[in-house]
């Protein structure tokens, strides 16, 4: 079918010029012209016109109606040695003439142009989701160079330039913010619907829209090496890649299209030959078999789910790599977790504070003191703990850090030490109150950090790597659906099986090594089949690689991800995992529907041909309204819909 040919695939640069002609606008124009010269060729024969007359206006309505068909026809036929269903369009229409039904061939082709154009309007809805992006780059930015502001393309700006974003504007390059603070709407990248908080030091990637603040941001990558360019070339490049069941259907068409046409020529010489039937009439309903048996439907039905399904992934931030992962999807049997970035949010927080014969703010107060001259995580945490609840921080003096033990510092004249328990515990024992609180919290994983101030105890800190909160929901509902979970980690067991058992997970992996999580990865799938990987993409990129699907958290920004895995999820957004699965678990059922539904048509018309005599206008209505039906079934279901019900999402938030 011609959109099988022109719309799902791209030309190759050896075809020649003139099937350079471009389709988009040119055959909407040429269904117009059959029809209108069909209707002249009836008019023409009804008022008794010359018979030179009608014939041109036979041949004109051939011409426009046939003119892409032929042309898909002989590139498969010449250029890539196959038969297929372009071809006997035109052979049915080419039959028609040769018994003088002109005008049921020019139905045939005015009807199999007009689907064509249907068809290629539907799945152009699909890609229209992507091409929108590239309305997201503005066409200059303004840059301070050497003193001064220019405005420049942004095929001009190099890495290091300051570029300088206006409130309302869309930022023009990746990069990090040096200077001004406001809010960006990252909906285009990561699928957030919400605006999110910029301020110095914060990465903004092109494409986003600044709302209401002043900033400068330093580009960190040229125009053709954003996150937004990146995310455009894999799109582009998952529509054009093929699902197992797409390569199936491709390899059935050529075989299909083969046996179709051997099968007609038999019956158009077989029955005149060895019974008493005419030879006109039997051609007529050959003619009429190779049209109804023609599967565009079956052949177009599933790359058009699979465009549609891309493109809806693509607009909630779910970058998937081609249709192959799709399937591969809707099949998954178990989901692997990385921890720390995944389940985790990373970075650690002061879950728990233990006073010992001070409060709670003095404790705090003095601990980050201390910790502000350090850039640990720990310490980090520490001092954002401090700072939340407004506690002034105090200048130190003899500052140490004593590598692996902790740091010293003096404060207030007085010496204080903040470390590890185990370096603390050397030096003066913790009061037994206090060491029955750091026991308990050591035995659910946490981290304790102590404080003491002139070989005094002031309390502990518990500091701890916290759960992502929609983890425990994202688990549940994985369950539900029928799918196996498992953790793997490097850190220690006993962490590993605290949040675990938080979080329901079934099964727990801990101190790996990035090759252990492959191994043991590799057991997972011996075990349950179709298993996905979910990771940050950096440490877990090869357990990524060999997971039958693996998917990347917070693709904006890491190039490793993008790069190893197949679905890359673009925000942090724990709950698109299971988006991503129903999507793909969508695609599978609308894929089957249109295949089921083909087939059911394509044997109905048959049996027509057969038993009823169908007409050739009905066979093509049939025909060509299954094709269309079927396109339309997926860019419904798989695309208007949840871009309805996100939009309604986000005007409820």
């Amino acid at each position: 079918m011609t959109a099988v040919n022109t719309t799902l695939a791209n030309q190759t640069p050896a075809t020649p010029r003139l099937f350079y002609l471009e389709e988009e606008w040119l055959a909407p124009r040429f269904v117009v012209i059959t029809a209108l010269a069909m209707l002249a060729s009836w008019a023409s024969q009804q008022l008794g016109a010359n018979a030179t007359l009608t014939l041109a206006f036979n041949l004109i309505s051939y011409a426009a109606g046939g003119f892409f068909g032929a042309r898909n026809a002989l590139v498969s036929l010449f250029k890539e040695r196959k038969l297929d269903v372009d071809m006997l369009m035109i052979l049915a229409a080419l039959g028609a003439a040769v018994i003088d039904q002109w005008h049921e061939g020019a139905l045939l082709l005015f009807l199999f142009s007009l689907s064509n154009v249907l068809q290629d309007y539907a799945i152009g809805r699909s890609r229209q989701a992507i091409k929108s992006l590239f309305k997201l780059y503005p066409e200059t930015a303004q840059v301070r160079r050497d003193g001064k502001i220019v405005t420049l393309k942004l095929n001009d700006i190099r890495v290091g330039d300051i570029v300088l974003i206006q409130p309302a504007e869309r930022i023009a390059v990746d990069g990090v913010v040096i200077s001004g603070q406001s809010s960006v709407d990252e909906s285009p990248i990561t699928g957030e619907s919400l605006p999110v908080d910029k301020g110095v030091g914060d990465i903004v990637y092109a494409g986003t829209l600044n709302k209401q603040g002043l900033l400068d941001i330093r580009a960190t990558k040229s125009a053709s090496e954003t996150t937004l360019a990146r995310v455009i070339q894999m799109v582009e490049e998952a529509q054009e890649s093929q699902a197992p069941t797409e390569r199936f259907l491709d390899r059935f068409e050529q075989a299909y299209a083969t046996f179709i046409i051997a099968a007609v020529g038999l019956i158009i010489v077989i029955p005149p030959l060895l019974f008493d039937v005419a030879f006109a009439s039997n051609f007529y309903r050959a003619m009429v078999l190779m049209t109804v048996a023609s599967p565009c439907a079956l052949v177009i039905s599933v790359p058009a789910s699979f465009i549609s399904a891309i493109a809806s992934g693509a607009r909630m931030g779910v970058l998937l790599k081609g249709g192959a992962y799709l399937e591969e999807l809707a099949r998954v049997n178990a989901v692997a977790f990385d921890k720390t970035g995944t389940l985790t949010q990373g970075k650690p927080d002061v879950t728990d504070i233990l006073p010992h014969d001070v409060d709670e703010a003095e404790l705090l107060g003095v601990a980050a003191s201390v910790e502000a001259r350090s850039e640990h995580p720990i310490a980090r945490a520490v001092v954002q703990a401090a700072q939340a609840r407004g506690l002034p921080l105090t200048e130190v003096s003899a500052f140490e850090a004593l590598v692996g033990r902790g740091l010293v510092a003096t404060l207030a004249g007085a010496r204080v030490e903040v470390g590890s328990m185990t370096h603390l515990a050397a030096i003066t024992p913790p009061p037994a109150p206090l060491q029955a609180q750091i026991s308990a919290l050591e035995a659910q994983g946490k981290t304790l950090i102590g404080v003491l101030r002139e070989g005094v105890w002031l309390g502990a800190l518990a500091v701890a790597d916290q759960v992502r909160p929609q983890a425990r929901a994202v688990v549940r509902q994985l369950h539900d659906m029928g799918i196996a979970t498992a953790m793997f980690t490097g850190d220690n067991a006993q962490v590993a099986h605290h949040i675990a058992q938080e979080l329901g997970i079934q099964r727990v992996h801990a101190q790996l090594m990035p090759e252990d999580k492959v191994t043991v990865l590799k057991q997972l799938m011996d075990e349950r089949g179709v298993v996905a990987m979910v990771g940050d993409g950096v440490n877990d990129a090869p357990a990524l690689a060999t997971a039958s699907v693996g998917l990347a958290m917070g693709g904006a920004g890491t190039d490793v991800a993008m790069e190893t895995a197949d679905v890359v999820l673009m925000s942090d957004k724990l709950e698109r995992i299971v988006d991503t699965i129903k999507l793909a678990r969508l695609a599978r059922r609308v894929v089957w529907q249109n295949i089921s539904f083909s087939i059911a048509v394509i044997v109905l018309l048959i049996i027509s041909v057969f038993v009823v005599s169908l007409p050739l206008p009905l066979g093509v209505l049939g025909h060509e309204g299954s094709t269309v039906i079927v396109v339309t079934n997926g860019l419904v279901q798989l695309l208007l819909l949840p871009e309805l019900a996100r939009r309604r999402a986000q005007t409820s938030a």
